[in-house]
């Protein structure tokens, strides 16, 4: 089943310059980028996005750092996309994401993980709808 879904480019993941290397693996696992947006987000932009984890205690760093620098979003569509984004991204801790995944060769720790992804279709359109709104391709 054909599908979208957001990948989001990190900050740490940014500065290194990441970004297009992230972009190869992405298409090796056959999702097409499909649209892409850098920008820097505020702290309540970043406070809304991870809303869902506002009673985690790691909440207040996660904002921080995701308003710490550039990210680059990005509106992924491929047979299954939300599925074999998370199989290419690997396990949240990269120490514990299988070799060769995004997160195991470019993560550095559970919130510096490199990337982040939608976890099901219905997040998939809610993330996409908050970066790209009525720019969505």
């Amino acid at each position: 089943m054909k599908e979208r879904t957001l990948s989001i480019v990190k900050p740490e993941a940014v500065r290194k310059g990441l970004t297009e290397p992230i972009g190869e693996r992405l298409k090796a696992a056959g999702l097409e980028i499909v649209a892409r947006k850098k920008m820097t987000l505020t702290e309540a932009q970043a406070r809304r996005f991870y809303d869902i984890h506002r009673e985690q205690p790691f909440f207040e760093s996660l904002v921080l750092y995701m308003a710490s620098g550039e990210i680059v979003a990005q509106i992924l569509e491929g047979e299954n996309a939300v599925k074999r984004n998370r199989e290419a991204m690997g396990a949240t801790d990269p120490a514990k994401a299988s070799a060769g995944t995004i997160r195991a060769d470019y993560g550095e720790s559970v919130e510096a993980n490199a990337v982040h992804g939608s976890d099901s279709a219905e997040t998939a359109r809610q993330e996409i709808a908050f970066f790209f709104g009525a720019d969505k391709p």
